[in-house]
């Protein structure tokens, strides 16, 4: 009889609902809430911008951005806070221990149509994870496109995710990177302020521009307005959703966003598409 893991790897590549069973090997924490899973087990090729389903077993199943360079597809990298008892549960995972995975689902980040322009990557918190694999992509073909600039927000400088990468990033001379923090005490000498205050002093052609923006809605939708005050197109400027996901597939609905369902029509959309919704409450 084969093994568990044979049966569940093999069945998954006919059927996107049952799990393979990968490998958690390496394991970092970020910060105090957030933790970074490297994975293995098989070869993984994903767009940047798209998603996984991820099990704890035992726990339950949760969708996470992947967070690592696609052109390694050896390995799966997944940045995860915990927030839930699901999200909590794949942080707690070591290094040897299963994890079960389902993807890459979704519609990623505008790579193509990003060439020849100068590029916008505007974060907030958490929402640098599902940027980076853009970010790696931007770097390695760099000739592709104008001018890069990175615009990073977080609560505080005990929040700011990939510390060191953004550093290293930030002493590139053909990228620009600016971080800001909600508040800060001490030594902290950096932006005080949200994000857009860094928007408003930014330099780039809003004429042939294109922005990717993640993080909280309400900081995307202020970013994508002061984008289109700017003269960015609102065909240019994308956001990535999220909300509960549970099929991945647009099956089951609970992921519907007005006449879309984010699993399968996004996660990442043009502003242009979303945004008589995006304001509204109850959606």
């Amino acid at each position: 009889m084969a093994p568990m893991t044979d049966a569940f790897s093999a069945a998954s590549i006919a059927d996107p609902m049952i799990p393979r069973v990968a490998r958690v090997v390496k394991r970092k924490r970020e910060i105090a809430d957030v933790v970074t899973l490297e994975i293995e087990g098989g070869a993984f090729d994903f767009a940047p911008g798209q998603f996984n389903m991820l099990t704890a077993f035992g726990v339950g199943e949760a969708a996470i951005s992947v967070s690592g360079d696609s052109a390694n597809s050896a390995r799966l990298v997944h940045t995860i806070r915990a927030v839930g008892a699901v999200s909590r549960a794949l942080t707690e995972l070591h290094v040897g221990e299963p994890i079960g995975l389902r993807g890459p689902f979704g519609r990623g980040w505008p790579m193509v149509e990003a060439e020849g322009r100068d590029v916008i990557v505007v974060a907030g918190g958490l929402g640098l994870a599902p940027l980076r694999p853009a970010l790696y992509r931007l770097f390695a073909e760099r000739e592709k496109y104008g001018r890069i600039l990175l615009l990073f927000g977080a609560r505080s400088p005990a929040d700011i995710l990939f510390r060191d990468e953004l550093e290293a990033w930030r002493g590139r001379l053909d990228v620009e990177v600016e971080a800001t923090v909600d508040h800060a005490r001490g030594d902290w000498r950096g932006n005080v302020g949200v994000v857009t205050t860094l928007l408003s002093r930014a330099q780039f052609d809003a004429a042939n521009a294109l922005a990717m923006l993640c993080g909280p809605e309400i900081m995307m939708r202020f970013v994508a307005n002061a984008l289109l005050e700017r003269g960015v197109a609102q065909e240019r400027v994308y956001l990535s959703m999220e909300r509960n996901m549970k099929c991945a597939i647009g099956w089951c609905g609970h992921c519907q966003f007005g006449p879309v369902f984010i699993c399968r029509d996004g996660p990442v959309f043009p502003y242009s598409q979303l945004r008589g919704l995006i304001a509204k409450k109850e959606i």
